[in-house]
């Protein structure tokens, strides 16, 4: 299989696990919320897949699509979601609270940046060589605790990568109508490198990901990088205030599988989408019969 083929077959799982997780939600199958990152797929990949193996990733809210492109289990993450036994975390952090290996997710917007430069620097005094990515949104640009950890890490020379998947909307807020200033410019404010993407192309994310992590790794100090994405789901399960057409349009447009489809000869296309809807579909189907996690056991 081609790199092309794996991350292609890569960001297709993530799209299917997600828009599966969506349609049975109405059945109930899931507890609390969840929110998915269809048609940021490429994001994940792109960026995940340049990362060496100790390397740290700390996510947000929406961090499904990081822990599958991490190698995480599927059938594990349908078994959390579903509050059972067999979940990544035993069925007690749901879709937004997981921890797999070297990867830590929190809900609590911006919570998590200044933790990602706490961890960075724990590696650094460590000699681990080891760096931390962290995912953030456009939305989380409006916390203040953010900007105090953007200046440690500058201050204090982290092997941090700061990843901003902007896509244009805070919930149902679109960015211009609650973020002032460019983006850009608040880190290169703090002395932080940062490169700007605007691109569904995974190939040029998973490249100027490389380079970027190469900085962190050898100068030990940090980088960002600010991905224009389009998300086509809404923020949650079902609260969102786009018109069907305009989502349409941004499909059309960003999609990030459709625009690797076309790199692809059609037989590979056919036998990865096969393959991948028969992994969700199993996976699936063995979490739903794993035992309801219980409160036997619990610290």
């Amino acid at each position: 299989m081609t790199l092309e083929e794996e991350y292609f077959r890569d960001m297709l799982r993530i799209r299917r696990f997600e828009e599966t997780v969506l349609e049975e939600f109405k059945r109930g199958v899931f507890s609390g919320t969840t929110h998915t990152s269809i048609g940021q797929e490429a994001d994940a990949v792109g960026v995940i897949r340049q990362l060496l193996p100790d390397d740290v990733i700390l996510t947000n809210h929406r961090c499904h699509g990081h822990f599958l492109a991490y190698g995480g289990d599927m059938r594990a993450l349908f078994a959390e979601l579903m509050g059972r036994q067999t979940g990544i975390c035993g069925g007690r952090g749901g879709s937004q609270h997981i921890h797999y290996k070297n990867l830590y997710s929190n809900g609590v917007q911006g919570g998590i940046v200044p933790i990602a430069v706490g961890m960075a620097l724990a590696e650094k005094q460590k000699k681990s060589e080891a760096a931390v990515v962290v995912f953030i949104g456009d939305g989380t640009l409006g916390e203040g605790v953010i900007y105090e950890a953007f200046n440690m890490a500058s201050l204090w020379s982290a092997p941090l990568l700061i990843v901003v998947e902007n896509n244009h909307i805070a919930q149902t807020t679109p960015t211009e109508y609650a973020l002032a200033g460019d983006i850009r410019m608040r880190f290169q404010a703090f002395g932080i490198p940062a490169l700007e993407l605007d691109t569904s192309n995974v190939m040029e994310i998973a490249g100027n990901t490389f380079q970027l992590m190469r900085e962190v790794h050898e100068d030990y100090a940090p980088r960002a990088l600010i991905l224009n994405t389009q998300r086509f789901g809404p923020h949650s399960k079902g609260d969102d205030t786009r018109s069907e057409q305009v989502v349409a349009l941004l499909k059309e447009k960003r999609d990030p599988i459709t625009l690797m489809e076309k790199q692809l000869s059609s037989d590979s296309v056919s036998s990865i989408r096969a393959e991948v809807e028969q992994q969700v579909k199993t996976a699936f189907e063995i979490a739903l019969a794993d035992p309801v996690a219980t409160m036997e056991g619990r610290p």
